[in-house]
């Protein structure tokens, strides 16, 4: 039997996982592991400027693929500067494995060079951990990490290996286990299957029923089936800022996004709703509102695989515990083969009144031949890119909800974004995490002023790996969404919201090795983002300069319900 070293044992499982990349930083405490990669082949390590950036491409990768992203940094600082991008997976179900060094074994606790508790650090932000206590767990861990984080409810898990166990000296007989078999987790089942027939029927006789689906529909791979599921009852659809693309947008039984910055027709229709089906998602506050008012009037049926997300914020009448995939498939057939139909006059009704609301045009902007609209960007890119299937990233604030509202996805998995933790900085670094994954497919990281410059410093790694990224800088010299809050909530007193001394972008992209674009004229628009499309082989930084008034509409007040949104003075009259 062969036998390796501690660092081969690693490498080793990573290759047994079919793991293609590995986005990291080396320091002291991994440099064995470092070693080992640096004499195989098969795995490729991208070098990032900064570890966050590893964890936030690693987690762009995961988000793409549906695979676990792979992230290796050094003890301590390296540890500790992977946080953000940690917790920023944690809270939006991304798989991760993220191997991070330990001083060795005999120093733990002895506050030695570079030594954190990486382990305790972590436990509030993953979905395990593991410290390795000897060169035979490795394996196991390893094993144990990946099933894991890509199962269930997915998240990160970090694996912390002190350095002595990777020693090249010290080699034992490798075998990589074929199972797993974790006595206190289990990947839950369907279950209380008798409840989705009850389900169904309360489904089929609602006279206002609404169907409103989340990032768990994406994750389940579960995106075929939800359209059927609609299709076939011809209610509407709404989804969170995270399910975006797993129904079709260009679809016309889809109503938009709810929520904090939904549509007008989708909050009033979750707010005057009878029948709620909640598919993959948690009810988090920015969509739920005053939870006081949402959804009065209505019966919640709640699928989810995690059974802690049910009823632990809005109360579900009918609680369907499972992976959204396997429930979808048996509700559509149930509802083949079922003789109970929708009232079609009680439905076009519904629908009449939801066509009244969305006649208000709740996305509506003054347009403008002088200053360049952020939202005209985001409706160019998409027009310009829907035929060949971006990938669109994006930071986090007002650029962030306008691609939201302006770009319509239609497949699941092509829209990367911050939901959970609005992580700024993570669109660069996700950005790169999904070039890797597709190399030949148009990438585009839209993003502000105040973001792009989290994880400037990604714009290296991308020179280095040649990743042809087209970021979309939508640049109003103000923290925006920080900004239009002082503007609504604190008397316009703009505290800290300005960004003065802000790099001359064209310049400093140029000075990565990059191509970039300064775009001043709405008139310039459209030959700007052609012509960085045409730079197929090039990174392209467009500096678009924007109204620095543009607020995001509609928008809906901390502690407000869905029918009491602030509306643009451009929407029609209600």
């Amino acid at each position: 039997m062969n036998c390796l070293s501690g660092a081969e044992i690693l490498v080793q499982c990573l290759k047994d996982e079919g793991v293609e990349y590995i986005f990291g930083y080396p320091g002291g405490a991994v440099l064995h592991i470092y070693d080992a990669l640096y004499q195989q082949p098969d795995i490729t390590h991208v070098l990032v400027r900064h570890e966050q950036g590893a964890a936030h491409a690693a987690d762009g990768y995961a988000r793409s693929t549906g695979k676990a992203g792979v992230v290796l940094v050094t003890s301590g600082p390296g540890a500790t500067n992977a946080i953000t991008g940690i917790a920023t997976a944690y809270m939006d179900s991304s798989p991760l494995v993220v191997i991070t060094g330990q001083v060795p074994r005999s120093v733990i606790g002895s506050d030695a060079f570079q030594e954190v508790d990486s382990v305790g650090v972590t436990r509030p932000c993953v979905k395990h951990n593991f410290l390795v206590k000897s060169i035979e767990e490795i394996a196991p861990i390893f094993k144990k990490a990946f099933y894991i984080a890509t199962s269930g409810r997915p998240g990160p898990v970090v694996i912390d290996i002190p350095k002595d166990i990777t020693d090249p000296n010290i080699k034992i007989p490798y075998h990589y286990p074929k199972q797993v078999n974790l006595r206190s987790y289990r990947k839950v089942a369907l279950q209380q299957f008798d409840r989705l027939e009850e389900a169904i029927n309360l489904l089929l006789s609602a006279k206002k029923p609404m169907i409103y689906t989340g990032g768990g529909v994406v994750i389940s791979n579960a995106a075929s089936e939800l359209t059927e599921f609609v299709r076939l009852l011809g209610y509407p659809i709404t989804s969170t800022l995270m399910g975006l693309g797993a129904y079709p947008a260009t679809n016309s039984q889809f109503i938009g996004m709810l929520g904090m910055h939904g549509t007008y027709e989708a909050n009033m229709s979750m707010h005057e709703c009878d029948v709620l089906v909640a598919i993959g998602a948690r009810f988090d506050d920015r969509v739920t509102g005053d939870i006081n008012q949402f959804c009065p009037y209505a019966k919640v049926i709640h699928i989810d695989i995690d059974p802690s997300s049910i009823s632990k914020n809005i109360h579900a009448h009918i609680p369907i515990i499972g992976d959204v995939k396997v429930v979808l498939k048996q509700c559509i057939e149930i509802l083949k083969r079922t003789s109970q139909n929708p009232d079609q006059n009680v439905l076009s009704q519904w629908w009449n009144q939801i066509k009244q609301w969305q006649n208000i045009n709740c996305l509506q902007y003054q347009k403008s031949n002088e200053l360049i609209k952020p939202q005209y960007v985001i409706e160019k890119l998409y027009e310009l890119t829907k035929e060949r299937f971006a990938y669109v990233a994006s930071d986090v604030g007002q650029h962030q909800m306008w691609v939201a509202q302006f770009y319509k996805f239609d497949q699941p998995r092509h829209w990367i974004n911050s939901g959970g933790l609005g992580t700024m900085g993570f669109g660069l670094p996700a950005a790169m995490g999904v070039q890797f994954a597709y190399p030949e497919s148009l990438v585009a990281c839209v993003t502000g002023e105040a973001s792009i410059q989290m994880c400037i410093q990604e714009l290296s790694t991308c020179k280095q790996y040649d990743l042809p990224i087209k970021i979309i800088n939508l640049n109003n010299r103000y923290m925006g969404m920080v900004r239009q809050w002082q503007e609504f909530f604190y008397d316009r007193r703009y505290s800290h919201s300005y960004v003065d001394a802000l790099p001359d972008f064209v310049k400093l992209t140029e000075a990565y090795g990059h191509v970039g674009i300064r775009v001043e004229k709405p008139s310039d628009i459209e030959a700007a983002l052609k012509e960085a499309f045409d730079l197929k082989d090039r990174l392209v930084f467009l500096d678009f300069i924007t109204d620095q008034t543009e607020n995001v509409y509609p928008m809906i007040a901390a502690g407000k319900g869905h029918h009491e949104m602030h509306l643009s003075s451009q929407c029609n009259t209600l």
